[in-house]
């Protein structure tokens, strides 16, 4: 196992460095003026310049500061090895450690998928569990239609209408914040959907799957009850799956995390 985990580790660190290079390049190439930027808005109290108070010398000058003026070969190779130490430089709005700002904001990021997580899992294993042992029925089908319909809806509009619906007509949640358990239900539940209706699906075909096994009919031959041969038979080998899914899916939902946040207004890597 220590054997397969190192070995995975060292063929990803080919690829770790080809995003790193495409990211730079990205960078690098878009459209924008970093020092021009940073000159004519800079962060703190300095006073702001306009483009033509903006010298030769003194933009030059700045280049040199942020070594803009090396090759793009040094630049990379000081970009990565700053990344792996965890220095990200400074942010253009408040001049402030990138570092510091995300070490700040990062735990409410956490906070938010792993209620995301909780709920999708939760929520997706009943709808899977129920959606499969009414195989063929129209609550498998009505359940399934929900989880499509979870799959195509953006959590951005998602978010805007629990804000509309749950914050502004019934007042029964904060449209805004992070203070309280209940500035994390709309967020959360916003940010889970999608997940929950994928976990939902997984569940139903595996344990659909797993009924049709000799094991399964084996047990209810034996005489065991059928609550009995879902719960201790069924369901735990129909969570496998699952299992490797949650892991997957954390990941997603913490890149989702940024949008959510922007729309509820939390504070998080989105408002970095």
């Amino acid at each position: 196992m220590l054997r397969y985990a190192a070995r995975r580790i060292v063929t990803g660190i080919p690829t770790l460095l080809g995003v790193s290079l495409l990211v730079f390049l990205m960078l690098h190439f878009l459209p924008g003026d970093p020092v021009m930027l940073m000159l004519t808005h800079p962060a703190g109290q300095s006073r702001p310049l306009m483009k033509e108070e903006v010298t030769d010398e003194l933009y030059q000058r700045m280049r040199r500061q942020l070594g803009l003026d090396q090759p793009l070969g040094v630049q990379f190779v000081r970009f990565v090895t700053r990344a792996v130490q965890g220095d990200f430089g400074n942010s253009f709005r408040s001049d402030l450690p990138v570092r510091d700002r995300i070490a700040r904001n990062l735990p409410f990021t956490l906070q938010l998928a792993l209620a995301a997580l909780a709920l999708s899992l939760g929520a997706g294993l009943i709808l899977g569990v129920l959606a499969a042992l009414r195989h063929r029925t129209w609550i498998d089908t009505a359940f399934m239609a929900l989880a499509v319909s979870g799959v195509s809806m953006p959590s951005f509009w998602l978010g805007l209408m629990l804000i509309l619906v749950f914050a502004f007509y019934l007042r029964w949640f904060p449209a805004v914040g992070s203070q309280g358990w209940k500035a994390l239900v709309l967020p959360s539940v916003a940010l889970g959907v999608r997940a929950a209706a994928l976990v939902a699906r997984l569940v139903r075909s595996s344990l659909i799957e797993v009924l049709h096994q000799d094991y399964v009919r084996t047990a209810r031959a034996k005489g065991l009850g059928r609550g009995a041969v879902v719960v201790k038979h069924a369901l735990r080998n129909a969570l496998i799956p699952v299992a490797t899914v949650a892991g997957l899916q954390f990941g997603n939902l913490l890149g989702g995390a940024v949008i959510v946040e922007s729309v509820f207004g939390r504070p998080g890597i989105g408002h970095l």
